[in-house]
């Protein structure tokens, strides 16, 4: 471009005025056309010759791309000025290399290139290549990559990529809870690539822990000079010990209620404790340890005791088209529990549980129909102990990096009760549960809502469906109505030795911490279609320091039922 001025500047010393432009043209190029570069200047014939615009045009044809030199010499012809456009070509493509990649192969990286093979290397459209190679690197969490350098050698582009990896991973803030608490939950190592996603998803899983107030993540260059990053992770902890009520109220069973405390990190080592009663119609009493905590290699385990008694629970024909209570009666149960399971190798989504059970049960008819009674409850008869065994397997499909449910899980389960260690009957129970969760899109184009991405309008669903052998005692048929079942029923209130239950739930977001629900329940304790027994109704979902909050209210065919608690019912 210096000389092109130079050139310029001496010719117009020697002139009066600005020379008219008699020819034009272009020295230097093999491959590129002379058209194609000429289309780009602004100097014309028959025009004065511009220094200003030639400068433009020398610009202008280097932005091309094709050229790794250009400039312009100016020579006197036909009464003007010849300008002659000089450029060096870059070489032609004959490879492109990349030096440095592992997340993805030379053949995965050069779909993102439009450069080819026996074309002139040029920079511009190069520049694009890489931009696309940078975002298939981000949308795939790896944000921190980078290319160090591109070097043309002859015909060979080597790219130069840095995948930065995770240096050390440090962990502070945290007095009460152990370190190790927090760091079986987070999905990378040190010496891991560095990825956004698992990060992200890794921070959720901590925050969804609830033991920590906020939780955040810094970055700093490793001091060995790698390019590795460490991740410093500062946690802000909150009281996890917690008193918490429970109301439900039936217009035929009145109010019930209870109060338990829980800690879901004790002695700060992720451990739940549970301990609690309720009063009412249905008294109880529990205790219970727990760590839900798994992987391939750690057990999460459950132990606990507990004691129930249930005063004139309801039994309703439900074999008829209009329902009928056929008698009430009281029932008795305590015992105890231990269970431990853990995921399977090779396959996060999948898990097994393993719950051995001792109790004793009675059943005292208490009014109605005594033979109506002795009839429901002949079959294994009404006291007695009970050893079971359950197992279950799980398939978890949830979307582990999402704020909200959306997927799915599927859970099969096995009960058998032996005659062994005290137990009097021998039975067998097995059920199916499916749970579904979809997000609704767009929604807030039809209905004035506040929705926002990670608190979005969802359908909830889940499936369950049970059959039994063996003559199973009263005490331990499939029970449906209630909070968790059917929600327009007494608790318990009908019973079988079979089930099939739906639950359906529609959730809308009003504000960021509040929710509308409504849902429709239906099922029986048969599998028959005909026979369904279904209740609707409505609820609301609060965000509390205490957990969410529940409220529902739902009607049956005959009786209405106000359930408060924590937690969703399914």
């Amino acid at each position: 471009m210096l000389l092109a001025i130079g050139l310029v500047t001496a010719f117009f010393s020697v002139a009066t005025a600005a020379p008219v432009v008699t020819m034009i043209d272009v020295q230097g190029n093999e491959e590129v056309v002379s058209q194609h570069i000429l289309g780009v200047v602004q100097t014309e014939i028959g025009e004065p010759l511009d220094q200003d615009v030639l400068k433009k045009d020398i610009e202008a044809i280097y932005g091309l791309g094709f050229f790794s030199y250009v400039d312009a010499k100016i020579d006197p012809y036909n009464g003007g000025a010849a300008v002659t456009y000089v450029v060096t070509e870059n070489p032609v493509v004959e490879k492109v290399e990349f030096v440095g990649n592992t997340v993805y192969s030379e053949e995965d990286l050069m779909k993102q290139v439009f450069t080819t093979p026996g074309t002139v290397f040029n920079r511009v459209f190069f520049r694009h290549d890489l931009q696309r190679i940078r975002d298939k690197f981000q949308e795939d969490g790896y944000v921190m990559m980078r290319i160090e350098d591109v070097q043309v050698e002859g015909g060979i582009v080597k790219v130069y990529i840095l995948e930065p990896r995770i240096g050390e991973i440090v962990i502070q803030g945290n007095r009460k809870t152990k370190t190790y608490v927090v760091r079986r939950v987070i999905d990378v190592e040190e010496g891991d690539l560095f990825n956004s996603i698992r990060l992200r998803h890794s921070l959720n899983k901590i925050r969804a822990l609830g033991y920590f107030e906020d939780v955040s993540v810094g970055f700093e260059p490793s001091e060995d000079g790698s390019g590795d990053m460490d991740l410093i992770l500062t946690v802000k902890e909150q009281k996890t010990g917690r008193v918490t009520f429970s109301i439900s109220h039936g217009s035929s069973s009145g109010w019930g209620g209870g109060v338990s405390y829980g800690d879901s990190n004790l002695a700060g080592r992720g451990v739940n404790l549970d301990v609690g009663f309720e009063a009412g119609d249905y008294e109880g009493y529990w205790a219970s340890l727990s760590d839900n905590y798994m992987d391939d290699k750690t057990y999460a385990w459950k132990i606990g005791v507990y004691s129930r008694e249930y005063e004139d629970r309801s039994y309703w024909d439900n074999s008829i088209a209009t329902d009928v209570e056929l008698f009430e009666y009281d029932e008795k149960r305590k015992g105890g529990y231990i269970g431990a399971g853990k995921k399977f190798k090779g396959d996060d989504k999948l898990s097994w549980f393993v719950t051995l059970d001792w109790h004793d049960s009675e059943v005292d008819f208490k009014s109605g129909s005594r033979s109506d009674f002795d009839d429901a409850t002949a079959n294994g008869g009404t006291s007695g102990t009970t050893f079971s065994a359950e197992g279950k397997v799980s398939r978890n499909n949830l979307d582990p990096y999402l704020s909200y449910r959306k997927g799915d899980i599927e859970i099969i389960a096995v009960e058998h009760a032996m005659e062994l260690l005290g137990g009097d009957w021998s039975f067998t129970k097995y059920w199916f549960e499916g749970k579904a969760f979809l997000p609704i899109k767009d929604v807030e184009d039809l209905v004035d809502i506040n929705v926002k991405k990670d608190n979005p309008v969802y359908i909830a669903a889940r499936i369950k469906a049970g059959s039994s052998s063996g003559s199973i005692p009263w005490m331990e048929r499939y029970e449906m109505g209630g909070s968790t079942t059917l929600r327009g029923y007494e608790s318990g209130q009908f019973k079988g030795e079979e089930m099939l239950l739906g639950n359906f739930e529609l959730h809308v977001p009003i504000e960021e911490a509040f929710s509308f629900v409504l849902f429709y329940d239906i099922g029986n304790t048969e599998m028959s279609f005909s026979d369904m027994i279904d209740d609707y109704g409505f609820g609301v979902r609060v965000n509390t320091p205490l957990g969410n909050l529940r409220l529902d209210y739902a009607n049956g065919d005959d009786d209405s039922q106000f359930h408060f608690g924590f937690g969703e019912i399914f």
